[in-house]
């Protein structure tokens, strides 16, 4: 018996090639307490002493459901922060494998969210359903772009979104009705970009009410303008010669000399202060 080479889970040979009355396996015989007690008996279908032939094999069947990897992703933005509660509830929530860091906001590359989705992505290869678990939204990401861009890699990488907490609280899939929510995070970054916009057009209509300039420190003066207005009233250059004669004199590009955009810029706010009114006498 000892020499026995059937397959494991195939019934044992006798020495003519004969189905035994019982199965065994070298386990069975090495272990005194197994040898005399676990023994099973033959399936029906092979009869003791019938010749023995190894029984097709059974094809697992394909499990009902696919299975799903669940993947979670903590962040806290400094190191005063602490981010054990969030490791504490995607743990609870049955995470596979976890990713963590430490890192701001305002950095656009975030190791560990690339590290998660690239893991996303090997185990939806496989055919795997891949859930990314965050503790609330703006773990993700705080800005309406930056959610979209995350949005987006999810939705093209086909993996399901969770939060735990929050508003947003749930599974989304955005191929299903999770879509709407991938939807609502573009409609949110259009909303943030045209309110950036309109803010920072009101800030310089306010600077420019106030008297202050637009832009980086001002590199003319009232004896670079009055050089600039000779030069070309009077000799007639154009706007790259009158740069060249010209030199900053103060901030950080004292000794250059000034771009002819800023000449163009110098001389039509010139002209417009000294333009004469309609219906006025010209001085």
């Amino acid at each position: 018996m000892s020499t026995c080479q059937a397959p494991a889970g195939s019934p044992c040979r006798t020495t003519s090639n004969k189905v035994t009355a019982k199965y065994h396996t070298a386990r069975f015989q090495l272990v005194p307490a197994l040898r005399s007690e676990l023994h099973v008996a033959t399936p029906a279908v092979r009869h003791p002493g019938s010749t023995w032939q190894a029984l097709p094999v059974q094809k697992t069947a394909a499990p009902a459901v696919a299975m799903e990897i669940r993947l979670g992703y903590a962040r806290v933005s400094s190191r005063s922060q602490e981010i054990q509660s969030q490791v504490d509830a995607l743990e609870a929530s049955g995470v596979h494998r976890l990713f963590q860091e430490c890192i701001s906001t305002r950095v656009r590359e975030r190791p560990e969210m690339k590290a998660a989705l690239a893991a996303a992505r090997d185990y939806r290869s496989l055919g795997a359903k891949v859930t990314l678990v965050v503790h609330e939204m703006k773990r993700l990401g705080r800005g309406a772009l930056e959610l979209l861009k995350a949005a987006e890699e999810l939705r093209d990488a086909g993996i399901e979104l969770e939060f735990l907490t929050g508003p947003l609280a749930g599974r989304h899939d955005p191929a299903g009705h999770g879509a709407a929510l991938f939807a609502f995070f573009a409609a949110m970054a259009e909303s943030e970009r045209d309110y950036i916009r309109d803010k920072t057009l009101e800030g310089q209509e306010t600077a420019r009410t106030k008297g202050k300039a637009i832009g980086g420190v001002p590199v003319s003066d009232d004896d670079m303008l009055a050089t600039a207005v000779r030069l070309r009233d009077t000799e007639h250059l154009s706007l790259r010669e009158i740069a060249s004669r010209l030199v900053i004199r103060t901030g950080k590009k004292r000794g250059q000399h000034p771009s002819p955009a800023t000449i163009m810029r110098m001389l039509r706010e010139y002209d417009a202060q000294t333009a004469t009114p309609p219906g006025e006498p010209a001085r």
